[in-house]
């Protein structure tokens, strides 16, 4: 009986002739496809390696000459043995960094075969993360406080689950992994003194100020407390926070991610916020009032491929079917690829420079962007500076005070159009905001930061945040991070669960007078998209991406029908319509943490989750669309706004049992909006939109499995300025004791 394996003629490797299919493949029986797979990888172990272009600059911020851009890296890389970059950079040497190098420079000539660097990393080399290791969590409460506030069983019970999760993703170094003996062989990884939750394998900085938000409602003050002793440390020895958890991110003196640290102990700040003064600040005149403002970029000093991500961005910059660039401009592009990594969101139409329209990578324009995000979040953590200084130090307190309100004036003159209410991020190039509505549009509201349009006015106030009730009429999903679909993991379809929770946030954050009436309805046959301001988003109408109703099929893009989801006084999984008066900002926060819940949930759900006594497993049958049969439920990073059934496209990381900031939000969803959330209502994996839905994003699961196409790796710089917005109600003795 023929076996089910296919190949070319040109691949088999076999002389005999070949039996053919109706589509003229090779087909095998079981024997010849045995024979055919071992004459195939023989014959690709004997072949010499590619050519590869000159090698970029050393970099003096990441030293080493096996994990940082050096001969040997980019031999790996541009050999790709490995389908996620960051697999190699992850691996421990298993022998002296001195051997290793004498055994790579030995098989290192222009003769050099496929084997022979097999063989190499296999003899020189461990697996993957070998450096850390699961500890048990002490002091597990099973049934934190929260709990009581979730008032449905169903949700209670996932919530439950989740919080469960913990136990799991709970890690610590473990030197002794290395050789015995961590000073005689060399790793990636920057040793921690304290246990850590992990997303990949390191901690990760923006990633934890959402996990200590879910480690505070589950009553896990200790590892809340290790994990900024962990950063605390590397403020020590480091002098900044940086992205990721490995040389390449902690050696690299001029690449963080947005800096969320600041909010948690003052004790600490003045560092963290020294260094984006020093190393990100600078002044431009606005074109809108003349003013002079010191604002603050995302710009990374790099001339060569980022070691977690090298082949990637080695291919951008050597694309041979893109016009060849000099050295000069490699250097530049290589600098924006790690700039777009500082900021988390790598990569986005956000970030190029004239727009999304025939954009590639090479067209970012990070250091020449003066993001919403990033000066909302250094704007809040004066603030929180000035709260934690008190009375203490009334000079300090001052200082904070000043460089507060400063910050707010450039994010308002250079940051806020009045006309189209929102927030854009401004171009240094064209001297102008950019045109693209992106979900950053709510991190001033969050911090405080209140447009007097918005203070003066409630209808203002709603069309603020009007593209969020656009969203849960419009889409099945939740609020994406951008409303253009250009296959990069930071626009649409993908939402994060990061701005629901901001987005959450900044709406709890306006003024009762501007937020008092009932929810606007949409003008007869007209969308929602009739309730926003002209321009706000960026995109027509007829240019937004088309929700599915079937495998064929997307809703209509104008007028009623494209309100899909709109029902009476609620939306689809948007929660029970209220029995009296509910304000609008009221009803939009009900709506997106039930949308929110229920994307987290349909997905672990569609991947095998089950709870015992309450949620029976679905059949094989509806499991085998998602390739998850054996498996038991799943949480993403990142989400479809299209499909709750699905995760996003596009990452980086292995499936597990729990996504950290994915967890941390869920569970501050349920501690927070627990007695308004219903049971959500998954469609049905045996329909047509969702099997399509899904087919669609495999091969890319986001950090919950599979590899990035043009998202570019992992993020490893320093990071996002915001920790601990959050953490000011939590207070010092609670963390520290």
């Amino acid at each position: 009986m023929a076996g089910s394996l296919s190949i070319s003629d040109q691949r088999s490797g076999l002389a005999k002739p070949l039996r053919r299919n109706a589509s003229n493949e090779v087909v095998l029986d079981d024997q010849e496809a045995l024979a055919a797979v071992s004459d195939f990888l023989q014959a690709t172990l004997d072949s010499p390696l590619p050519s590869q272009a000159a090698l970029p600059p050393r970099q003096a911020w990441c030293p080493s000459e096996i994990f940082c851009a050096g001969e040997l890296l980019q031999t790996v890389n541009v050999a790709h043995l490995y389908p996620d970059d960051k697999t190699f950079v992850d691996k421990p040497t298993s022998k002296p960094p001195g051997e290793v190098l004498n055994d790579f420079r030995n098989i290192s000539t222009n003769t050099t075969v496929y084997g022979q660097l097999v063989a190499f990393l296999q003899e020189d080399f461990t697996g993957e993360g070998q450096e850390l290791e699961a500890i048990a969590l002490q002091n597990f409460n099973p049934e934190p406080a929260f709990l009581s506030n979730v008032t449905d069983p169903l949700v209670r019970a996932f919530a439950q689950t989740v919080h469960g999760f913990w136990t799991q993703l709970v890690r610590r170094t473990n030197s002794s992994a290395l050789c015995g003996n961590s000073s005689r062989c060399e790793s990636s990884l920057i040793p921690l003194n304290h246990t850590f939750v992990v997303p990949g394998q390191e901690q990760y900085y923006w990633d934890s100020f959402w996990i200590v938000e879910g480690l505070l409602e589950s009553e896990l003050y200790d590892i809340a407390n290790t994990t900024l002793q962990n950063f605390m440390d590397e403020l020590d020895t480091i002098g900044f926070i940086p992205n990721g958890g490995r040389i390449y991110c902690a050696l690299y003196l001029d690449r963080s991610q947005l800096p969320v640290f600041i909010q948690m102990l003052h004790r600490y700040v003045t560092k963290e916020l020294a260094w984006w003064d020093r190393e990100r600040s600078i002044s431009v005149r606005s074109p809108f009032t003349n003013e002079t403002h010191k604002v603050y970029r995302y710009s990374v000093t790099n001339s060569a491929p980022r070691p977690e991500s090298y082949l990637t961005d080695y291919t951008t910059a050597h694309d041979p079917n893109l016009p060849a660039l000099n050295e000069t401009q490699r250097a530049a592009l290589y600098a924006e690829l790690a700039s777009g990594a500082e900021s988390g969101w790598d990569y986005t139409a956000r970030w190029f420079t004239h727009g999304p329209t025939n954009a590639t990578l090479r067209d970012l324009n990070v250091r020449r962007t003066i993001a919403v995000d990033l000066n909302s979040v250094l704007y809040g953590a004066h603030l929180a500076l000035k709260d934690l200084y008190g009375n203490s130090n009334s000079t300090a307190r001052s200082r904070h005070i000043a460089a507060a309100n400063a910050l707010r004036a450039g994010v308002l003159d250079l940051l806020w159009d009045g006309q189209k209410l929102a927030f854009y991020d401004f171009n240094l190039v064209t001297n102008a905001r950019n045109q693209m509505l992106t979900a950053a549009t709510f991190y001033p509201f969050w911090v405080g930061i209140i447009p007097y349009e918005v203070r003066a006015s409630e209808q203002a106030a709603y069309q603020a945040f009007s593209s969020i009730h656009l969203v849960l009429n419009r889409y099945n999903g939740t609020y994406p991070a951008t409303f253009v679909d250009t296959s990069l993991q930071w626009d649409a379809p993908n939402t994060w669960p990061q701005h629901q929770y901001i987005a959450l946030k900044a709406l709890h954050q306006l003024p009762s007078n501007v937020s008092s009436g009932p929810l606007p309805s949409r003008p007869d046959g007209q969308s929602t998209f009739a309730l926003l301001p002209a321009g706000q988003l960026g995109v027509s109408e007829t240019e937004l991406p088309g929700q599915p109703l079937t495998a064929t099929q997307n809703a209509t893009a104008t007028g009623a029908g494209a309100d899909i989801n709109l029902l009476n006084g609620t939306v689809t999984n948007g929660g029970n319509a209220s029995t009296g008066s509910e304000r609008w900002t009221d009803a939009l926060e009900r709506e997106l943490a039930n949308r929110y819940y229920a994307s987290t949930f349909c997905s672990w759900y569609a991947t095998g989750g089950s709870i015992p006594n309450l949620l029976p497993k679905l059949s094989d049958e509806e499991l085998n669309v998602t390739d998850s049969t054996s498996s038991f439920g799943h949480m993403f990073e990142k989400f479809s706004n299209l499909d709750i059934d699905s995760a996003g496209r596009g990452g980086e990381y292995t499936v597990q049992a729990g996504f950290g900031w994915t967890n941390g939000v869920l569970l501050w969803v349920a501690s927070n909006y627990g007695d308004v959330l219903a049971p959500p209502q998954c469609p049905s994996l045996l329909d047509g939109v969702a099997a399509a839905a899904v087919a669609a994003r495999r091969g890319g699961h986001g950090r919950s499995g599979g590899s990035s196409n043009a998202s570019g790796g992992a993020r490893v710089m320093t990071s996002w300025p915001a920790f601990a917005l959050s953490l000011i109600t939590v207070t010092m003795a609670e963390l520290l004791n």
